[in-house]
């Protein structure tokens, strides 16, 4: 029998963000393509699927989704704001929003994560927002330290209890709160919650760092980019470092040295540090200082730029590296903006090229999401065609096994590896 429109789920799940039941539960029905879609898992909602709203909605509430039949069929936080109306946590058949329900969420990401890292790695992602089933939501570790950034203020309601479920389960020193564009005139004005906030724990009185793969750096989480470091391409780092030995590395777009201390500890002969950026060149000096006591990094010569890397590279031509790595920021931030980071991102494959000594090895990367697996690999090989150079392909990567990409959306990091004789 049909679950009838007012069948009870539970205070949170009938009533306003803050799961009080004295407000009629916000239901939504939506468009047949839109019941498919969330049937098949994927975790939005967009605002024109919505066919019938029972009242407007507040940021964060509830909302409970209703099939033609009249049955639940998923429910997830409501953002007014957005294109992306709901971001479901659920689906299938009714359940409470609690204490409860957010523990298993993050027990189920935690178990995903069992065993990819020892002692000797004590940054990376515990939470990767809708492939953990977390729409909106990332969780990173930093040593001690925890870094919860959201993407939609349709979590900041929420965030008492996840909160403690957090601080229960991980037992973390503090937690920071980052929070999108977005999301901060919200929480600042209805929430009380600003960027950079120390939510639970203790203040920072000092750097916070972190191993990876026994190497120390630091994070910037109070207002650097993204959670305050680029976790998702440690998997990267860790193949340059086996391919370094003796070699000359130029990393472009170096933003805090993460390539290069890689690659120092590799046993590369030079690094440079490319950066238009003088206080990400000056992050990467404090992260080599960090490891000081390594005698192979030590041994390394260093040398940092300070320029526009397309116009650098534009300026100097001859072959000069055993090996160039290109990992700009993303090029493509919107679609409209798509065929123009295609034709950037095979110019920089193509100057990268042309500074590669004999068996030099280019490591070409993307972060932007618009740009596909496949035509980002074919621009790099287009790139590759056009000089006079025979290349072999050594190797494509994706994303890391603690960065998980289950939706086509969530896919934006791609890198391939080329070699030429």
């Amino acid at each position: 029998m049909p679950k009838s429109k007012d069948s009870p789920l539970s205070a949170a799940a009938s009533g306003g963000a803050a799961g009080s039941n004295t407000v009629r539960r916000l239901r939504l029905r939506i468009s047949a393509a839109a019941e498919s879609t969330l049937r098949s898992g994927h975790p939005w909602l967009f605002a024109d699927s919505i066919r019938d709203q029972n009242r407007p909605g507040e940021v964060g509430e509830l909302a409970v989704i209703y099939d033609r039949k009249d049955r639940f069929l998923a429910m997830g936080l409501f953002d007014p704001g957005s294109p992306i109306r709901v971001r479901i946590l659920h689906a299938g058949k009714p359940r409470n929003v609690d204490r409860a329900f957010w523990g298993e969420l993050l027990e189920q990401a935690l178990i995903k994560r069992d065993g990819l890292f020892d002692s000797q790695t004590t940054g990376f992602r515990w939470i990767n927002g809708e492939s953990d089933g977390w729409p909106g939501l990332v969780l990173d570790r930093y040593g001690g330290t925890l870094v919860l950034k959201i993407y939609t203020p349709a979590w900041l309601a929420w965030l008492p209890q996840i909160l403690e479920v957090l601080s229960e389960r991980l037992q973390p020193d503090r937690i920071v709160l980052r929070l999108s564009r977005n999301s901060i005139p919200i929480a600042i004005n209805r929430f009380a919650n600003s960027d950079g906030q120390v939510v639970s724990g203790k203040p920072i009185v000092e750097t916070v760092t972190f191993l990876e793969t026994g190497l120390f750096f630091e994070a910037e989480v109070l207002h650097g980019q993204k959670t305050g470091f680029f976790l998702d391409q440690r998997e990267n780092r860790r193949k340059i470092e086996t391919m370094s030995a003796s070699r000359s590395v130029l990393n472009a777009f170096s933003f805090s040295g993460g390539f290069s201390l890689y690659a120092a500890r590799g046993g590369a002969r030079s690094v440079t540090d490319l950066d238009i950026s003088a206080h990400a060149l000056a992050a990467a000096e404090r992260n080599f200082t960090l490891n000081k006591t390594n005698r192979i990094i030590n041994a390394c010569m260093r040398k940092k730029v300070q320029a526009d890397a397309f116009e650098w590279l534009a300026a100097n031509r001859s072959p000069m590296f055993d090996m160039v790595i290109l990992d700009p920021p993303s090029l493509a931030k919107r679609e409209t903006e798509r065929e123009r980071a295609v034709s950037a991102y095979r110019r920089l494959a193509l100057l990268g090229l042309k500074l590669l000594r004999p068996q030099g090895v280019l490591l070409a990367c993307s972060c932007s999401a618009h740009v596909s697996e496949q035509e980002f690999f074919e621009t790099v090989r287009a790139a590759a065609r056009t000089t006079a150079r025979r290349y072999t392909e050594l190797a494509r990567t994706t994303h890391a096994p603690d960065h998980p990409a289950t939706i086509p959306e969530a896919k934006y990091l791609k890198a391939m590896y080329l070699t030429v004789p």
